[in-house]
Parts: C-alpha cells; sequence; structure tokens
C-alpha cells in the first residue's frame, strides 16, 4: 500500500480547478506533517493554507511551473490547483530548517494521494512578492509551496532511457513521462 502511493504520488501540475478542496482537508493534511519527523523535534515549521479563488490567484501569480518543460507557461485557467499549502520557517526557533520541510512536504502529498487528490512541490518561487501579497512577516522564511488539486493529467514513470536523459516530458497526447535512473544504479554497495 505505501509502495503504491509513493509510486503513484507524481508532480503534478494540470488539474479540475473546478474541484473544491476544503479547508479541512487541508488542515488534515498538516495534521500529517505535524507527526512527520522534524531534526531536534524542533517543529519550526508554519503553514498558510489557501483554497478561496482570488488567494489562490495571487499564489499562482508567483509561482514557476515545470522548469524542463521550457515551452509551456504553466497550467491554464481551469487547470489551476484548487488549494495551496505554503510551507514556511519559523526563524524565532530555528534559522536552519535542514530537511523538515522536504519530509512534511512529502507526508501531506502522500495524504493528498491517499484521498485521490495530486500536488506539485515548488520550490521556484517569487519570495518578496509572495510575502507581500500574503502579509507574511519576516520571521517566516518561504520554504515551499505545494499546488494541490484534482489530477487532470495522466504522469507516468519509466526507466531512464539509452541517451541518459532525466528530463520529464510530455508527448504529444499530453501525457507526462518522468523518467527515473534504475535501482543497479543507486546502490553502490
Amino acid at each position: 500500500m505505501i509502495r503504491d502511493l509513493i509510486v503513484n504520488n507524481r508532480s503534478c501540475r494540470r488539474f479540475q480547478q473546478d474541484f473544491a478542496i476544503e479547508r479541512t482537508t487541508l488542515e488534515g493534511l498538516v495534521e500529517l506533517a505535524r507527526f512527520s519527523a522534524s531534526a531536534a523535534n524542533l517543529q519550526p515549521l508554519k503553514y498558510i493554507l489557501s483554497c478561496e479563488p482570488d488567494r489562490n490567484a495571487r499564489i499562482f501569480a508567483n509561482l514557476a511551473w515545470a522548469g524542463y518543460l521550457r515551452e509551456w507557461p504553466g497550467p491554464v485557467e481551469g487547470e489551476r490547483p484548487s488549494a495551496y499549502i505554503v510551507v514556511l520557517g519559523d526563524t524565532e526557533i530555528n534559522n536552519s530548517f535542514g530537511c523538515d520541510h522536504g519530509i512534511a512536504a512529502q507526508s501531506i502529498l502522500l495524504g493528498a494521494r491517499d484521498q485521490g487528490l495530486a500536488g506539485c512541490m515548488i520550490g521556484l518561487i517569487k519570495r518578496e512578492e509572495l510575502r507581500r501579497v500574503l502579509e507574511i512577516p519576516a520571521r517566516y522564511e518561504i520554504l515551499l509551496v505545494l499546488a494541490l488539486g484534482k489530477p487532470k493529467e495522466q504522469v507516468v514513470v519509466e526507466d531512464v532511457g539509452s541517451d541518459k536523459s532525466i528530463k520529464y516530458w510530455r508527448d504529444n497526447t499530453d501525457v507526462h513521462h518522468v523518467p527515473k535512473r534504475p535501482l543497479s544504479e543507486l546502490i553502490l554497495g
């Protein structure tokens, strides 16, 4: 079961925008992050939840999508996420967040997948503009934005080809392909 969740938890960048996600669903996903590991158990992460169209639009305008798909500017209206979770680090608790936000984000995305949702972990953010539009106090470092929604695209995992490229790509039917290195290349001894 956990293997299926992990294998099927692919970054999704096109959603059924009209599928509403309730705030209680987002709170439940953050609850999963709350129970996740945290270095020295400091628990320095905080979250901003958004499932309102106006606020979502302000967040969307400050994100970049799919670096390998250079010709694609991101999801069009109607295919945008219906919710976001902005992951912040509280610098009054700690100045370094290590991998806490990655662990929390993975927990949130696995929980979303378990509910039939999909998401994308976004690190390329116009941070100062997002800080301004969401009125985020300076003490919080913007670490990640998680885009969430009902998936509108098919994402498949495949082995890296003979060209050794790990770049994800879309075929002519808009299926999103994600090449993964074989296990034999990952285990060194």
